[in-house]
């Protein structure tokens, strides 16, 4: 149990690590941008997939010219027994253990192996295709949330402006009423605005705190404890947008990431086709192979007691020859001869010895094969109809996304320009707020005016100051939607 938590730990800590990077005081958005892309878990993922793209490559041109090696080797055990071959029958006495060897050659040309480097190739380029995608949408994520936070700041900065004023407010209540110029509603009014401001300002300041979360989030490293020590330093100002929006429909036709990625994947199609469609032509197929074998008796007496008794028989057959009868006036036979086993018997022992690993080595063989296919029940123009099938949904599908990234382009355009003259519009709001604001706290002060006056012009302040924030800031959000749908950076 213990083996397996420290084994679980090993894989666990890395993982931990990773997302645990410390997070720098302050943050710019080119410093996010690439944290991200060390840490994003989803930008991480699309870059794993583009390893086993590289290795297809090169497994296509080594499958092209290198032939593949296998090497091989066993051994086998034979109990003692009959072994019956149709009408043969085959015995041992002893059980037998033997090993082998083998080295195998084996090459084929055909026409897939001659597509599969075009097709491994394209399906590489889309791969990284849809790398440089997945890191245009992560820079366009992690660049709206960044604006998300410092819009959330901007608003939490009038949300402690507003209680600054509501809280001078109700001194200038309370002195009124004091001096009896004011009844105690407008002091009471005035606490409450106070009351309210106060929790507004808790809200935003929450607010601020929970887009940071989702900004590390993205990021993909985990946020300190204390939010506020991290501090987002860049700041955005307002151009006036100088594109022409057929310029950026241009661009976004070569340049799109995603459009890209799916033009590769249909050029990967159109390999796929060609390779289907050379199913029909030959199949070159070049074999070779070296091999060895050694086997070993685990018992050689019985086999030693054969040869002995072998010796007799023929050492006695010899003397029955030299008799007179047989062998009149000639020259005896060497008997003796036969009765000498010793060489056998140590030939046998030598044999025996060289298991397992001296072989014998057995006679090269290689085979060359030429195959064509004459009928094959209509598999190979079902695996043309799929590919073909295939390379069409993908040209609607670069059709249909060529449309989608002329609407995204055209509508971050138009949006574009709408949030940049609506900039001019909150801004020309927010000074006749402020400036209403100002002459309402005047009429209060000098009592021509009511305390609902000035509650009225407060509202309309704070609603036109958070307008013109909430503007600027979409327009910049505007300009990152902008530089996402065409897929470069346009400031």
């Amino acid at each position: 149990m213990r083996l397996l938590l420290l084994s679980a730990g090993l894989v666990v800590c890395p993982l931990l690590a990773i997302s645990q990077q410390p997070v720098p005081a302050t943050l710019s958005l080119a410093d996010a941008i690439a944290l991200a892309r060390q840490h994003n878990p989803a930008y991480r993922q699309t870059i794993h997939d583009r390893s086993p793209a590289a290795w297809g490559v090169r497994n296509a041109w080594s499958s092209l010219w290198i032939p593949n090696l296998t090497a091989s080797a066993g051994v086998t055990y034979a109990g003692p027994g009959e072994q019956n071959f149709l009408t043969s029958s085959f015995s041992q006495s002893v059980s037998t253990w033997s090993s082998n060897y083998t080295f195998l050659l084996d090459w084929t040309l055909n026409g897939q192996t001659l597509s599969q480097p075009g097709l491994k190739q394209a399906q590489l380029n889309a791969a990284q295709a849809d790398v440089v995608g997945a890191e245009t949408n992560l820079a366009t994520a992690v660049t709206q949330q960044y604006l998300t936070v410092l819009q959330a700041r901007d608003n939490a900065e009038v949300a402690r402006q507003q209680l600054d004023h509501d809280e001078q407010f109700l001194k200038l209540a309370q002195a009124r009423y004091e001096v009896g110029r004011a009844s105690l509603i407008d002091v009471r009014q005035a606490q409450v605005a106070r009351g309210a401001a106060e929790v507004s300002l808790l809200r935003a300041r929450t607010a601020v705190q929970v887009e940071k979360l989702r900004l590390f989030q993205q990021i993909g490293v985990s946020a300190p404890v204390d939010l506020g020590t991290v501090q987002l330093t860049d700041t955005f100002s307002v151009q006036t947008p100088t594109w022409r929006l057929g310029d950026l429909l241009g661009m976004a036709e070569q340049q799109n990431p995603s459009l890209k990625a799916l033009r590769e994947r249909e050029g990967a199609a159109g390999w796929g086709v060609k390779a289907a469609s050379s199913s029909w032509g030959p199949s070159v197929a070049l074999s070779a192979g070296w091999s060895g074998f050694t086997q070993k008796l685990s018992d050689i007496n019985p086999t030693l007691g054969a040869i002995r008794q072998s010796a007799q028989t023929d050492s006695l057959a010899c003397a029955y020859e030299n008799t007179a009868w047989l062998n009149t006036g000639q020259t005896p036979l060497n008997c003796a001869v036969l009765a000498n086993t010793a060489a056998q018997e140590q030939a046998l022992r030598d044999q025996n010895s060289r298991y397992p690993f001296h072989f014998t080595p057995q006679p090269f063989q290689a085979r060359l094969t030429v195959s064509i296919p004459l009928w094959g029940n209509f598999h190979q123009p079902l695996l043309v109809s799929q590919a073909k099938a295939q390379q069409q949904d993908l040209q609607e599908s670069v059709r249909a996304r060529a449309l989608q990234v002329q609407t995204d382009v055209s509508q971050a355009y138009l949006t574009l320009e709408t949030a940049f003259q609506t900039i001019a519009i909150q801004d020309t709001n927010r000074t006749a707020a402020r400036e209403q604001l100002q002459l309402a706290t005047e009429r209060y002060r000098v009592g021509s005016g009511t305390f609902f006056e000035l509650l009225d012009a407060q509202v309309a302040g704070l609603r036109a100051e958070t307008d013109y924030i909430n503007a600027v800031y979409d327009y910049h959000k505007a300009v990152a939607a902008l530089e996402a749908a065409v897929g470069k950076p346009l400031r």
